[in-house]
This record gives C-alpha cells, structure tokens and sequence, in this order.
C-alpha cells in the first residue's frame, strides 16, 4: 500500500526551520494553519485527488477530480495525457497499477497561491514493477529509489485542470545502476538526502572534477 505522508483535508503538513546549538538548524515537520479558506479548499481538492490514486487505487475516481481538458505531464519522459479519456486510460493502465507496492511520498514542503498548490516530496519506491509511467521499458531491477519530486498542481473551480511533476531521471537511473555517476556530473540517493539535510556537503562533484583535472595535468 502506498505511503502518504500528507493527512488528507487537514491542515498542510510543512516543513518549518528550527535553530539547534546556535550554529546549525534542522527541518522539523509542524502543522501549518496559517492557510487561507479558500487556500484549505485547494489542498482538500488535490488531497481528494491523491486518495483516488493511491488509497483507492481507482482511475475513474482520479479522473472525475479533475477538469475535461485537464492534462498530466511527468516532464522528463513526457508521460501523461490530456483530456478525461486520455487520462482514464493512462491512470488505469500505466499509473495506477504500475506503482510499486511499498512507494512512500514524504512531504518536504507546500506552498499554495494564484490558483495552485506546489508540493515538494521525497518519492521513494523499490523497482518491483515495470513503472510505464516513470521508467518504460525498464524491467524491474529491485533496488530502491528515493528522488526529490516537484508537483505543480492548477486548480479552478472544484477540479484540477494540470499536473505538472519534475524529477531528476539521472538520479532515478544512477540508483538503478543504469547510469554510471563516477564519470558524470550526476547524482544518485545524495540529492534526496541533501534536501532533507542542508549540512549535507556541497560542490562534491566540482571537487571531484578538479581532483581529475590536476591528475591529468
């Protein structure tokens, strides 16, 4: 059963700053109230949306939260559709059904205004499934992944009219040993774990790419 580290229709779980010894601070999740009425109505929409595809599982459903020219884009491979047939089709046949069975969604941050709600999570899933949706064609290779992802939600009225998703393929391909990060500027579960802790080190691949330079000089 998929994870969800948002309480659906109650107020947005965030992410607030904390200050720790003086010199350091650390994310510590708390609950915002400071949302708008009609701001709440956004997130109870999109919160209803989301129950629909991972709680229920139900394509229909999904579909019916969302507008009739509504479109999904996942921008790095372009998978989605435009339309409720289109999209009917791509939830009960490639989305819903191709997600793995322990995916979690932790939250990181929430911003909403103009008509949207912006989320930023922590996608994380083992590769038990072929994912049409994230990576066609790739049979499954059980390594676990876990990938910053940013959702841009457009509302209007009572129904969601776009979904646009960002994510870093790289970093899911490098965690997947599909892509080899010893020769790249790229990623693997370090971006993941660096937005969930900014002490983290920075511009390792930077130093890495002089240490090459001068070896080779």
């Amino acid at each position: 059963m998929v994870s969800i580290g948002y309480e659906v229709a109650q107020p947005n779980l965030a992410l607030v700053q904390t200050d720790v010894a003086g010199d350091r601070s650390k994310e510590v999740a708390a609950l915002d109230y400071s949302f708008t009425a009609d701001e709440r109505r956004l997130i109870e929409l999109w919160e209803r949306h989301m129950s629909c595809e991972f709680a229920e599982r139900d394509a229909a459903a999904t579909v019916a939260t969302m507008s009739g020219e509504n479109y999904v884009n996942h921008v790095p491979i372009m998978t989605g559709g435009r339309g409720r047939g289109e999209l009917l089709e791509f939830y009960a046949r490639h989305f819903i059904p191709k997600m793995p069975a322990d995916t979690e969604i932790a939250p990181v941050c929430r911003t909403v205004g103009q008509g949207r709600v912006v989320d930023e999570i922590i996608f994380k899933f083992t590769h038990d499934v072929e994912m049409d949706w994230m990576l066609p064609g790739v049979p499954p290779t059980g390594k676990r992944v876990e990938v910053p992802l940013v959702v841009v939600v457009q509302l209007g009225g009572d129904s969601i009219i776009c979904e646009r998703i960002y994510w870093d393929q790289a970093s899911v391909l490098v965690q997947l040993g599909l892509l080899d990060s010893s020769t790249l500027p790229v990623a693997g579960v370090e971006s993941a774990r660096k937005v969930l802790d900014a002490r983290l080190p920075s511009n390792e691949l930077i130093r890495r790419a002089e240490t090459s330079r001068s070896r080779h000089a």
